[in-house]
């Protein structure tokens, strides 16, 4: 006997563009709950410089991978995927509809489209590669992953150096680029059906929305948390966005004016490399965020609910 599908709406978008208020709305509309697939936002150490959900908001609807690590563990896309569809798995017996969001790409794809089969690389290798870091810097790696793979340069935060180690490890050690690995889609079938939204805003919007939200989270104290995570900024988890910043200022590498315009241009740059890397998908139907009537009449246009949705309800 046929049974209703299920449906997983992603919604993704840059940052600062206003995704956590729209799954509100969304998960309060079908009832539902929110998975969360920015990495950035997993780890229970870092709040400051995440946008995580309030804590009013967390407790206003069901919330999945925020907090859920820390930022010792050893954790990786392929495990995310793992544990999230099986999460996934438990959450479509009992609703209809499951929300997935965040800005992190390569997250968000592995639960659409799975992950692709990378090959195992020689150990020494990326001992080799990890030396040369330590040695030349972030900006030789940088360099080094530009001109071997541009198209994964271009999409990559450019301030987490085990991204780019792991671009270079399998350049070296496959002549390929990793790249090419990840256009090569699994011809994966998910027991569910994926709606795709994507929320933009006009650019000038966006990065006056980018500088306020990096002042904000200034004055709640991401100065002093990065702080206080100083001793271990060498982990992986702390390779990323907002902190890095605040450890190389640390380390005298410049003064608190030079610290402050590199957050915010960093912060836009990293928007600019989201929409690039979510452009590239045509099944994404793209809304301002403010255009809410519409998202859910569009929803409702794409899931058979019995009694329909009412968009003017929402």
């Amino acid at each position: 006997m046929p049974t209703d599908p299920s449906y997983l709406i992603l919604v993704v978008g840059p940052t600062a563009v206003g995704k956590t208020d729209l799954c509100l709305k969304l998960a309060k509309k079908f009832q539902t709950e929110i998975l969360s697939c920015d990495s950035r936002q997993f780890y229970r150490e870092m709040n400051r410089g995440t946008a995580k959900p309030s804590a009013v908001e967390l407790a206003e609807v069901p919330h999945h991978f925020i907090n859920n690590l820390s930022i010792t563990d050893a954790y990786d896309v392929r495990k995310y995927e793992e544990e999230a569809l099986g999460l996934l798995g438990n959450l479509f017996q009992k609703h209809r509809v499951v929300i997935l969001t965040g800005g992190t790409g390569l997250f968000a794809d592995v639960i659409v489209n799975g992950m692709d089969a990378i090959p195992e690389v020689a150990p020494e290798i990326r001992e080799e590669i990890i030396q040369e870091y330590q040695s030349k810097g972030l900006t030789w790696l940088q360099g080094a992953v530009e001109e071997v793979d541009p198209e994964f340069f271009a999409q990559v935060d450019r301030a987490n150096p085990q991204r780019l180690m792991r671009a270079l490890e399998i350049w070296r050690g496959t002549g390929l680029k990793f790249s090419s690995f990840r256009t090569k889609k699994k011809n994966v079938k998910r027991p569910f059906e994926v709606i795709k939204i994507g929320l933009d805003r006009p650019r000038e919007e966006l990065y006056k929305r980018i500088d306020s939200r990096m002042e904000q989270m200034l004055a709640e104290g991401l100065f002093e948390e990065a702080q206080g995570l100083f001793e271990m900024r060498g982990l992986n988890a702390l390779q990323t966005l907002g902190y890095t910043e605040v450890f190389d200022f640390l380390e005298g590498k410049y003064d608190k004016e030079e610290l402050i315009r590199l957050l915010k241009r960093n912060s836009r740059r990293y928007a600019k490399r989201q929409l690039t890397w979510f452009r590239r998908d045509p099944l994404i139907h793209w809304f301002h965020p403010s255009e809410e009537r519409e998202i859910l009449a569009f929803l409702a246009n794409q899931i058979a609910l019995n009694p329909p949705i009412n968009a003017t309800q929402l």
